[in-house]
């Protein structure tokens, strides 16, 4: 049977207890019995009346984390999800290559920094760091004042995980969204601005939202072709995305001017160079982003057809 698998990374202090504690607080472990593996022990302890339905084990070292161990563990506790308290000097990598048992899935990674040493261990553990960085679904930058956030963003981090929810967690227990109008998911000083296969919805709704920081701009994406009728002599391209389920799939795409396009039928693939212009548009209703496109090439599709968000 498959285990859902919770991994809370973070360096030592950087509030991974304090997060936990609050999940279970808010009632994770409350219909599902869960393992909890710690694999450092902090200042602070886990909060007992939350720990009915959690049993909880400690590692004295990455030797004891090894596959043969996490088995014996689900043999002995049976759980029905996984919460997973990560070292942040152990690696990533080697955890999810060499260690998971193959029936726990992760299911998400949350890393927690701590934002007044954020800089320090950057530069001194930067590997160390932007693994837990690079692949987690959720970043959240604890104790964080104006100034820090400030510098947090100028560091612009979306640039390093675009797809990542990241929150500045105050020190008075407020937070906010670290992304906000001078963060940009994009190099945008590049001379090209590339547009991996599984980013283009984070492009589109950027562009969408924020059109003119791309005006004027060159991008190369992989995209799908699409004819409509009504706007003769344009096409849309673009790419499908599934926004909630199977049922629930859409185009999201952006107009496009350029030669050639007779050559390829609906649904062909192509990559695709163009520069962004912003103008009205009928499909927009107002004003979007224009493809005028200089390069066009027939493309193999991508391994993952269609977009999630």
């Amino acid at each position: 049977m498959d285990i859902p698998v919770y991994l809370i990374a973070g360096f030592l202090d950087s509030g991974k207890t304090t997060f936990i504690n609050g999940i279970l607080e808010d009632g994770f472990a409350r219909g599902s019995r869960t393992l909890l593996v710690r694999c450092e022990e902090g200042e602070m302890d886990y909060n007992p009346p939350f720990l009915n339905n959690v049993a909880v084990v400690t590692l004295e070292g990455e030797d004891e984390l090894s596959s043969a161990n996490l088995q014996r563990y689900e043999k002995k506790f049976k759980p029905q999800q996984i919460l997973i308290e990560f070292n942040g000097m152990w690696s990533l990598q080697h955890f999810c290559q060499d260690v998971l048992p193959s029936n726990w899935i992760l299911y998400q990674l949350v890393t927690l920094v701590e934002s007044a040493t954020f800089d320090s261990y950057a530069k001194n553990l930067g590997q160390i760091m932007m693994e837990k960085l690079i692949n987690a679904d959720m970043i959240v930058f604890n104790r964080c004042d104006p100034i820090l956030a400030a510098a947090l963003r100028q560091r612009n981090l979306r640039m390093v995980n675009r797809r990542a929810s990241i929150y500045l967690e105050h020190r008075d227990g407020t937070s906010e969204d670290y992304v906000d109008d001078t963060v940009c998911p994009f190099d945008l000083d590049s001379y090209i601005i590339h547009i991996p296969d599984a980013d283009f919805g984070i492009w589109y709704v950027d562009a969408m939202e924020h059109p003119d920081r791309y005006n004027g701009k060159l991008i190369r994406a992989k995209l799908v072709v699409c004819h409509l009728p009504q706007y003769p002599g344009e096409v849309i391209l673009g790419r499908f995305a599934m926004t909630c389920c199977e049922e629930d799939i859409s185009f999201f795409g952006v107009v496009a001017h350029g030669d050639g396009f007779d050559s390829y039928p609906n649904r062909s693939w192509t990559d695709v160079t163009a520069r962004v212009s912003i103008q009205n548009h009928p499909a927009y209703e107002g004003k979007g982003p224009v493809l005028q496109v200089t390069a066009l090439e027939p493309a193999t599709k991508p391994e993952q057809e269609v977009l999630t968000f």
